[in-house]
């Protein structure tokens, strides 16, 4: 079989995809070119063809990082209201601590690409949470004020912006402790009670009432899942959910070279 050569457009993207898993573990200072060309499958030269530093490549990784998938448009359509809140809460935790609605194993790359980012200069994280928060704060304040209106909420003394991120801090705390492969924290319970107990934990400190909690939780996701399970099925061209899924694989195989250069030429194979 005659293997066509990959165009310049699809190199790129392999090289993006293997470098993402090594960036992940290793950081940004961590990461030598030479281990970047070797995982990609090219030599140094070509690498500096394409990414004249590996900053560059670098910056290659945060710009696909704050595409926000479109399917998150689909927050714009909703109604804010009490039910609105509760299943952005419930999907967060979903999303961050289990990959509900994206591969696992993608999710784990995405999380060590932003501790990794905290560590170093913040960059990737900054320009990421950013966008997210562009995305859905808006639709999160505003069904706080409909939740206020019809009577579920309490006045938490907080500000409605940091709410949604404390509960976004709870997730993180609970994800990042399972990302060993063990657990770290010593919680009571499954991790999927545990889940459950840290939603509603979130959803008092919004100042949720606990009838409206009640109301709210005891059937899980509602309108969210739909749109996320849209999200998952269908990841939009070009974004980092679609490039994430190939790079996955190489993050579950550190020590694995031949590994590695398959799943590069799977992703990046022109014929």
């Amino acid at each position: 079989m005659i293997k066509r050569r990959m165009d310049a457009a699809a190199r790129k993207r392999a090289i993006v995809e293997t470098a993402m898993p090594l960036f992940a573990r290793k950081g940004f200072t961590g990461t030598t070119t030479k281990e970047l060309a070797e995982k990609a499958g090219v030599s140094e030269a070509l690498l500096y063809r394409h990414f004249p530093t590996k900053a560059a490549l670098y910056e290659e990784i945060q710009q696909l990082g704050s595409q926000v998938d479109p399917a998150l448009d689909a927050l714009d359509a909703l109604a804010p209201s009490t039910a609105i809140l509760a299943d952005m809460v419930h999907a967060m935790f979903q999303h961050i601590v289990f990959g509900a609605f994206d591969d696992p194993a993608t999710s784990k790359i995405r999380q060590r690409l932003m501790l990794q980012s905290l560590l170093e200069d913040g960059e990737y994280a900054r320009v990421l949470l950013s966008k997210v928060g562009g995305r859905c704060l808006p639709i999160f304040e505003a069904s706080l004020a409909a939740a206020r209106k019809s009577g579920d909420l309490r006045d938490p003394g907080m500000d409605a912006g940091n709410a949604f991120w404390f509960a976004g801090h709870v997730a993180c705390q609970i994800a990042h402790s399972r990302l060993p492969g063990s657990e770290v924290i010593p919680y009571r319970g499954t991790i999927e009670a545990v889940t459950a107990e840290a939603v509603r934990f979130c959803l008092r400190g919004i100042g949720l009432t606990e009838e409206a909690i009640e109301r709210h939780c005891k059937d899980g996701l509602g309108t969210l899942a739909a749109i996320a399970g849209a999200m998952k099925e269908h990841p939009a061209p070009g974004t980092e959910a679609q490039v994430l899924s190939a790079a996955a694989a190489m993050a579950t195989s550190h020590d694995s070279p031949e590994e590695h250069r398959a799943v590069a030429a799977a992703a990046g194979r022109a014929g």
